[in-house]
């Protein structure tokens, strides 16, 4: 599979057009989508100085004491072994998801970053990273219930949850398992559409091409959800973390994805919905409103599907307005 052109398919990703996992199908559907002329900036700080503000903030938490990070394990409800990091101390909590094939060790610099205000929190979803792989049943309301299992386990009472592509979806799940306790769902290069499904012969196709081609599978993903002037060294350390996950795992996970509708899903949704996008492919803000309303998206320039490992600090400042916004009181957004 050759990388395509920056303005070519819509995202691979598992939360906003279809996924990581389904380029195929996302390609044929992509080259039919119009490109949305102007995405909406997210204004989630009262004052025009907020991203100025926030990129303060962060680089006030950098320069605190080192945070430290704990290796921390709890039980999913099917008994598969949940590995997650954790440090730091405050509400809102912050729960961070990575996508398919990705690990926990994709958020380091936000576990760094925001550890010295905010209790934070990464998880290896089953079957990625060092999480258990022991699953009979697969699928996004699964994953989701991994979610909530370390939130319960952290006592989370008060949290912002953040998913990366697949992530995405996943925390949706999460958020409708936790009534009450999520401020908001915030989607990380995801949710640039929810008006999609996978059929299972698409699934099926994907998933026997991971299990029995699982290497230049990842490759031909990897080359795809970076711009095409991306750091090659960024890119290479994406696919070798990626390499980790079991091709046995990946497998079963696409299968799983069949018949998923995610905005039936968004719909049920009772807190904000909001992004954090690259702009490799639109995000169809007017769209994903059809779905869920209370929608916006903060689409940053030259970016690809990894905005915390490609520039961390300025994703990091995009976190500080999207919580700042989800804690204010509904009447004050």
């Amino acid at each position: 599979m050759s990388r395509p052109a920056a303005s070519g398919n819509p995202r691979m990703d598992a939360g906003g057009r279809c996924g990581v996992e389904f380029a195929r199908e996302i390609g044929r559907q992509g080259r039919t989508m119009k490109t949305v002329k102007s995405a909406r900036i997210m204004a989630c700080a009262a004052s025009v100085a907020a991203p100025a503000l926030a990129a303060a903030s962060v680089a006030g938490m950098r320069g605190g004491a080192p945070v430290k990070i704990e290796r921390k394990t709890c039980r999913a409800g099917d008994g598969v072994t949940l590995v997650y990091s954790a440090c730091g101390a405050g509400e809102p909590a912050l729960l961070f998801v990575h996508g398919g094939l990705a690990d926990r060790t994709f958020w380091d610099a936000q576990l760094r970053a925001f550890g010295g205000r905010h209790r934070v929190v990464a998880l290896d979803l089953a079957g990625h990273g060092e999480s258990g792989s022991n699953r009979a049943k697969w699928g996004m309301p699964e994953f989701g219930a991994d979610v909530r299992a370390v939130a319960d386990a952290e006592k989370l009472k008060k949290v912002v949850f953040f998913g990366n592509s697949l992530g995405g979806p996943v925390v949706v799940e999460a958020a409708l398992l936790m009534p009450g306790r999520v401020l908001g769902v915030v989607g990380v290069d995801t949710f640039q559409s929810l008006e999609y499904a996978i059929t299972p012969e698409q699934a099926k196709q994907r998933a026997e091409a991971f299990r029995d081609h699982y290497a230049e599978s990842v490759k031909a993903m990897v080359n795809q959800l970076f711009q095409p002037d991306a750091d090659p060294a960024v890119m290479a350390d994406a696919e070798r973390r990626m390499m980790r996950t079991p091709p046995a795992a990946a497998y079963a996970m696409f299968l799983s994805f069949a018949g998923y509708v995610p905005a039936a899903s968004a719909r049920k949704l009772t807190v904000p919905l909001r992004a954090i996008n690259g702009d490799l492919y639109p995000t169809d803000v007017a769209g994903v409103r059809k779905v869920k309303a209370d929608f916006e998206a903060v689409v940053m320039k030259r970016m690809g599907h990894y905005p915390m490992l490609e520039r961390p600090d300025e994703f990091n400042a995009h976190v500080v307005e999207v919580v700042a916004g989800l804690t204010q009181a509904p009447a004050e957004r």
